[in-house]
């Protein structure tokens, strides 16, 4: 640890140290006490006991390359050093201070402490004063790398009575105590202004803070606030560094019942280099219209990222169904009257905000209520699958021409008026919101980053995020409303639009069927067997009704009885869950030209790095679109699954099909709530390289090298 003192001042302990040995001074320290990974000693500056009131003593660590120890808050993980002095001899009191801590950052935690050599000085009070001490003491401390090791050790040290002198010892325990933090009338720090902006989940600590010279590098480390998280501070210097503004991210613990953070007092310890000041401070209630207008701004920033993730759902794979109805909307309105054309799209833009509307709104509930929230994860519940795969057999049969819409008087005279007969602004609002519903498997580039955003702020935030992925996604619909004539330059409907409705219709009892196969994992195989045997029978009895087979009234009655009981199945309780799903992870027996992934534990990932391995993580589920596709064009190529397959590489997948806290939890602490998610961790990239939503082979190979470092450099 380097300290940052004037040159003179460097120039004083050299000086020091040289002219020690000529006056005589002798060394007073115990003796080391070494174990695997660190070894420690208490040291004095002064070589006898002498007149004093007070003695100046230190513990010395010193630590491994690569090792550290913790400081009196240790932050995420770690305990610090504790000293028990039971047995010592003319002792009164000890007092350790605790000099200026490193902030080390490792998987998404923060933690505070030292690394290479540290001395912890101490304040002796001796019992009898110009008497002999004899200090024992045991010390229990933690070190660290990737893996933490305890070690408790006996130290001893005795200081005669007699004419104290300086010790050799002197100037390591003074550089060290000079770097302990003052008080605010003796540190060349200030803090100014302390305020908390309270958000849901947390909310933002704002520090104000000066120094009579200039600052490189500020930190703040916040003690006494239970239940709360401070994240690491975006620094802001000002007044040639002078001044600066120091915000921290913080979040509130589930578990845990908290205290309003406002009008509290906290101990505050802002650091600079190897100078530090500890102030106890009363927070205010965030007032700032700085404060608000970056939050604002941050706010704007992105929404306009889910303005453009929304716009991209619309070209991914996984809206096959969407980009049917859309082509078939088109079509209907070729040659047609601008304004039916105007208000037929402005109807489905209703329904793709309304789902978005609906989707924020629950969202909003369900972080209230305290449950796992994320995009896409109502694809992990049996009754909505049921229920979207009746929706898209409704909507094959009705492209099939089997059945159509009816509204009751009034209301079907409006449709008929504005639609083109059949639909009209219900089936085009139904269309909108249809198209939403089905992109929500999806995620595209920006999505992700919007999403994750929104879900770890305030309910303006969520309703704000998730309305912009909606005007995103309608941007196509807003488009052909503002232009009519893009769908009237379109040919006449015709004969040639039954050719098309039925490949349309089609295309929508395949995206079914691809429903009814996640169903088979979340239930199971028996289960999505007999939804899709229903539905088969929901088509027979349309079909009877289109051939004048089945009077109307007995045809609605029989297709409303079997919609029921495909639904029923996939009520919770009932038998048909029973059964074999997919996996959670594949099996490592693996045959040869496959990766042998192992099931997702985030608990073993920093212990495989430090092994040297290099472990490539994907979480994905079977109702994840975008992650199938990753999977197809990217992570099943022969390139990828040659490096995924090497010896020093370790493929973890985590499988979100079914609800599963652990994996809510761990892509949560990387602020993600939704899939695909990939991320790359090894010797070179400890806290890991996250990789797009969409995968590229050359951004999967080009994070594998570099999170191996040496390890994977040889692989071209």
């Amino acid at each position: 640890m380097q300290a940052s003192c004037k040159p003179w001042t460097l120039l004083a302990w050299l000086l020091c140290a040289l002219l020690l040995p000529l006056s005589g001074a002798l060394a007073a320290a115990g003796d080391w006490v070494e174990n695997e990974h660190s070894r420690i000693r208490l040291i004095s500056a002064q070589n006898a006991v002498g007149d004093s009131e007070t003695l100046s003593l230190g513990v010395q660590i010193e630590l491994d390359p690569g090792w550290k120890t913790y400081w009196r808050s240790p932050g995420d993980a770690g305990y610090p050093l504790s000293l028990d002095w039971g047995g010592s001899e003319n002792l009164k009191e000890a007092r350790l201070d605790w000099p200026v801590p490193h902030r080390f950052e490792l998987f998404d935690l923060q933690t505070f402490g030292y690394e290479d050599e540290v001395v912890f000085p101490l304040s002796v009070v001796p019992e009898d004063l110009g008497e002999p001490v004899r200090l024992n003491a045991t010390a229990d401390y933690l070190v660290c790398e990737e893996v933490c090791v305890p070690f408790a050790e006996e130290l001893e040290l005795s200081l005669p009575g007699g004419e104290a002198g300086p010790a050799r010892e002197a100037f390591l325990i003074e550089l060290f105590r000079s770097r302990v933090p003052k008080g605010p009338d003796e540190s060349p720090l200030h803090i100014e202004q302390a305020t908390f902006a309270a958000q849901e989940g947390g909310g933002r600590l704002v520090v104000e803070a000066a120094a009579e010279r200039a600052m490189t590098a500020p930190d703040l480390l916040v003690e006494g606030a239970e239940g709360y998280r401070f994240g690491k501070p975006e620094v802001t210097l000002e007044n040639e560094g002078r001044a600066a503004r120091l915000i921290l991210p913080v979040t509130a613990s589930p578990s845990s019942e908290q205290e309003e953070l406002s009008g509290r007092e906290l101990t505050l310890t802002l650091t600079d280099q190897d100078h530090g000041l500890e102030q106890r401070v009363a927070l205010s209630a965030a007032t700032d219209p700085m404060a608000a207008a970056a939050t604002a701004d941050t706010l704007l920033l992105y929404a306009g990222i889910a303005l453009l993730g929304g716009l991209i759902l619309n070209v991914m794979p996984c809206v096959l169904p969407v980009l049917s109805i859309k082509l078939l909307s088109l079509v209907r309105h070729g040659g047609g009257e601008r304004r039916r054309i105007r208000l037929s799209f402005l109807a489905s833009t209703a329904g793709i905000l309304s789902f978005f509307l609906l989707l924020a709104l629950g969202a909003i509930a369900l972080k209230a209520a305290g449950a796992s929230v994320g995009w896409g994860i109502q694809f992990q519940q049996p009754l909505f699958l049921a229920a979207i795969a009746l929706v898209l057999v409704l909507f094959a049969a009705n492209l099939f021409d089997l059945f159509e819409i009816r509204l009751p008087g009034r209301l079907t005279s409006v449709a008929a008026g504005a639609g083109q007969g059949r639909e009209g602004f219900l089936g085009a609002y139904l269309t909108g919101a249809f198209a939403a519903i089905l992109a929500t498997p999806c995620s595209a580039p920006f999505v992700g980053t919007a999403v994750g955003f929104a879900l770890t702020r305030g309910p303006l935030e969520i309703l704000a995020i998730f309305l912009a992925l909606g005007v995103g996604l309608a941007l196509p619909y807003l488009l052909v409303a503002a232009w009519p004539a893009l769908a009237a330059a379109l040919p006449k409907p015709g004969r040639w639009m039954i050719v098309l409705r039925r490949i349309l219709a089609l295309a929508l009892l395949a995206s079914a069927l691809w429903v009814l196969s996640v169903l088979a994992v979340q239930l199971s195989s028996l289960a999505a067997w007999l939804v899709g045997i229903q539905f088969g029978l929901l088509l027979l009895v349309l079909w009877l009704r289109h051939r004048s087979r089945l009077p109307y009234a007995p045809a609605v009655g029989m297709a409303s009885i079997i919609a029921l009981g495909a639904l029923g199945i996939a009520l919770p309780g009932m038998p048909f869950g029973q059964g074999s799903g997919a996996p959670a992870a594949e099996s490592q027996d693996t045959a040869a030209g496959e990766i042998a992934w192992r099931e997702l534990v985030p608990e073993e990932i920093a212990g495989q790095v430090d092994a040297g391995h290099v472990v490539f993580v994907d979480v994905t589920a079977e109702w994840c679109i975008t992650c199938q596709v990753n999977k197809s064009l990217v992570l099943d190529r022969e390139r990828v699954v040659d490096l995924l397959g090497q010896d020093q590489v370790v493929a973890m997948r985590g499988d979100w099909t079914k609800p599963d806290d652990e994996i809510s939890d761990y892509l949560a602490r990387h602020g993600r709530y939704g899939i695909p998610f990939n991320i790359v961790y090894g010797p070179a990239a400890p806290e890991g390289i996250v990789l797009p939503e969409v995968l590229s082979e050359t951004a999967v190979l080009e994070a594998l090298r570099k999170a191996g470092g040496d390890t994977l450099a040889e692989l071209q």
